[in-house]
């Protein structure tokens, strides 16, 4: 059996917190009606695979519940895999970073975490999904929020192990992989992380990013065009859209695409 569509999303989850500042600000059923109501949006848009940012595996300031793991129950999603950038122990621990939810068979992954840092360290998951009709590569991507500096040299860290999955694979047998999550920076800035990603990748082959025009943060009133779904020629977008969710601080990101099967 093979498959002729795909449906993507990207969400930054806001570490359950909802629409409130703080995620220490709600007891246990408070970060867990939250996570209800991102569950309830999964459920209705059904993605085959859901790339979510801040994301808590053990976390005191959401009462350490494991959120992708209740979000993968209360959905149903078959496979998932985390991936920790900010780890801290001791008495108020912290691990959180991106998460995955899919459908199909996670077949390798791999997380790489940009720095050190006991406390909002960004990083990004790549993760090898088998598809009826061949794999797909997906990387989830959280960038630095304050410095322009570091998302290039973040970018430039994805670069460096794009190139070297590439030559682990060799030619033949790598896919361009589908690349997604939270920039934290806009796509008409030509110096930063956006477009500096977008040139090396159109010098392998067609890229195209969206949403074209979609604001997605803040989610309540959305200015700012953070989130992103990088998509190489093997897959044609349908259609994009941004959700008028209010489950977080962002609001999601909705791609459909049809699979090119000569290339897979």
């Amino acid at each position: 059996m093979s498959i002729s569509k795909l449906r993507i999303l990207t969400l930054n989850i806001a570490h359950g917190r909802g629409l409130s500042t703080y995620q220490g600000f709600h007891k246990a059923k408070g970060i867990e009606r939250n996570l209800n109501k991102i569950a309830h949006l999964l459920q209705r848009v059904s993605p085959d695979i859901a790339a979510l940012q801040e994301v808590d595996e053990d976390s005191h300031w959401n009462q350490r519940i494991h959120l992708l793991e209740y979000l993968q129950k209360a959905v149903g999603f078959p496979h998932s895999q985390m991936g920790i950038n900010t780890r801290r122990e001791g008495r108020l621990p912290l691990s959180y970073g991106n998460g995955v939810l899919s459908q199909f068979p996670i077949e390798h992954a791999d997380n790489q975490a940009f720095g050190s840092a006991t406390l909002g360290e960004k990083g990004f998951l790549y993760t090898e999904h088998t598809l009826p009709n061949g794999h797909l590569p997906v990387v989830n991507l959280h960038l630095d929020f304050r410095s322009r500096v570091r998302r290039i040299e973040q970018i430039e860290r994805l670069i460096s192990y794009l190139d070297e999955r590439h030559r682990e694979k060799g030619r033949e047998s790598y896919f361009s992989p589908i690349i997604c999550g939270d920039f934290n920076c806009r796509d008409r800035k030509p110096s930063d992380a956006v477009r500096h990603l977008f040139r090396y990748l159109t010098q392998h082959c067609e890229y195209q990013f969206f949403p074209k025009k979609g604001r997605t943060f803040p989610s309540f009133l959305p200015i700012h065009g953070l989130d992103f779904v990088f998509v190489p020629p093997t897959y044609k977008v349908r259609r994009c859209v941004v959700l008028r969710a209010y489950v977080s601080d962002h609001c999601p990101v909705l791609l459909d695409l049809e699979i090119n099967n000569e290339a897979l």
